[in-house]
C-alpha cells in the first residue's frame, strides 16, 4: 500500500540557472538531495510539455513531448555538444527572480541549434533508436513544429489545405522540404528525455517519487489535435 508521504511542488523552470530558466541540471539534482535530506518522498511537477502562446505548461504544443527550454546546456557541455565559449554571453543578462521568455527562448534555441549542428556530424545509435521507438508521436510532433517555424503567423488550420488535412503525398513532399527542421526537433526531444530519464532515475535512487499532472485539455494548436482530428470536434 502507498504509505503516507509528504513532498514539495516545484516546477523545474523555478530552479536557479545562469541561462534565465530552470532546467534539468545541477540545481535539479541538488533539489532531490534536499528532499532526501529533509525526509520528503514526493516531488510534484507541473506539465513538462513544450509551451505555446503565453508560455503556460497547461497550453502545450504536445501532451507527450518535453519542453526543450528545460534542457540543461551545462550537461551538453559535458557531452561535448557545446563549449564554454558558446554559453559565455549568458552571464548577467537574465533576471534572477523571474523568467523573461522573450529573451530566454531565442537564446536557448540558439544554443540548442549549435548543439544540434555538432551532433549531426556523428549521430549516435541511441538517437536512431529513439526516433524509431517514439515514431508514433515524434514524427507528427517534429513535423508540426517544423511547420510552425516555417509559418510562424499561422495555426495548423491555416496551413495549406493538403497539409492541414494530412494528405499523404503532401505530407511526404513537405517532410523532404523540412527535413533539417524536423530532425532538429527530434534531436531536442532525444536530449530532453535523456536528461529527464537520468534525473528521474537519480530521484528514485534517493527514494523520491516524481508525481505531477497533465493539461486537462490539449491545445487546439497542437500536434495532438492536428494529428488526430477524428478525436476532436
Amino acid at each position: 500500500p502507498f504509505q503516507r508521504s509528504s513532498g514539495i511542488l516545484l516546477h523545474p523552470t523555478c530552479f536557479p540557472s545562469r541561462f534565465g530558466i530552470g532546467d534539468l541540471g545541477k540545481s535539479a539534482y541538488e533539489f532531490i538531495d534536499f528532499l532526501e535530506a529533509s525526509g520528503q518522498k514526493l516531488w510534484q511537477v507541473l506539465p513538462l510539455g513544450p509551451t505555446g502562446y503565453g508560455n503556460s505548461p497547461y497550453m502545450c504544443f504536445s501532451a507527450i513531448a518535453g519542453n526543450p527550454m528545460l534542457i540543461c546546456p551545462d550537461l551538453l557541455i559535458e557531452e561535448g555538444l557545446l563549449t564554454q565559449n558558446d554559453v559565455s554571453d549568458s552571464f548577467h543578462i537574465f533576471p534572477i527572480d523571474s523568467i523573461d521568455f522573450d529573451r530566454v527562448i531565442p537564446f536557448k534555441t540558439k544554443l540548442l541549434r549549435i548543439a544540434y549542428e555538432n551532433f549531426k556530424r556523428s549521430p549516435s545509435k541511441e538517437f536512431k533508436q529513439f526516433i524509431q521507438k517514439e515514431a508514433k508521436w515524434l514524427d507528427d510532433y517534429a513535423f508540426f513544429m517544423a511547420m510552425l517555424e516555417a509559418n510562424p503567423a499561422d495555426k495548423w488550420n491555416q496551413w495549406e489545405p493538403s497539409i492541414a488535412k494530412r494528405e499523404p503525398k503532401a505530407i511526404a513532399s513537405k517532410t523532404q522540404e523540412l527535413q533539417d527542421g524536423i530532425q532538429f526537433h527530434q534531436f531536442m526531444q532525444f536530449i530532453f528525455f535523456e536528461q529527464w530519464s537520468k534525473l528521474r532515475a537519480y530521484a528514485n535512487e534517493k527514494e523520491v517519487q516524481i508525481i505531477g499532472d497533465i493539461p486537462i485539455y490539449v491545445a487546439h494548436n497542437s500536434a495532438d489535435v492536428w494529428a488526430n482530428p477524428q478525436n476532436f470536434m
